[in-house]
């Protein structure tokens, strides 16, 4: 790998201090070629890319991602997890309350000014999940 080439899943994985198997690289790459999916589609992405893998084998797996900073996980109201792998920078997201449509959303003003709450209550605040809810282009125009 040169300095300009980012590292693979496999790297990453093992960088992290995770055991390398096929349906961990495999589950990793879905989640980043995704769009905020939950586990059911990460499973039939993962079956994809390896053949058979449990239900109970991706939960196990993404716990194992999620502990591990590869992979992040949101739950909207009203939504089963998602699991996206954009990581490490405070994003939020837009939801549409009618099709539950999710997008990633730079923080407001360039950098994460909701780590610092107005009155933090003695907590070392790390990370904050501000998600915007409305409805996405597509059902306005329904």
């Amino acid at each position: 790998m040169t300095a300009s080439e980012p590292p693979t899943s496999a790297e990453q994985l093992r960088g992290a201090g995770l055991r390398v198997t096929a349906a961990r690289v495999a589950l990793l790459e879905t989640v980043r070629d995704g769009d905020h999916l939950d586990v059911e589609a990460i499973a039939s992405g993962v079956r994809e890319r390896v053949g058979h893998i449990s239900v109970q084998a991706v939960y196990e797996a993404l716990h194992a991602l999620t502990a591990a900073g590869l992979v992040r996980r949101i739950e909207p109201a009203g939504s089963p997890a998602r699991f996206e792998g954009r990581v490490g920078d405070n994003h939020h997201h837009l939801v549409c309350r009618n099709c539950g449509a999710i997008r990633d959303v730079d923080c407001v003003v360039g950098h994460p000014p909701c780590l610092d709450p107005a009155d933090d209550a003695g907590f070392l605040v790390d990370e904050a999940d501000v998600t915007f809810w409305g409805l996405c282009p597509r059902c306005q125009k329904r």
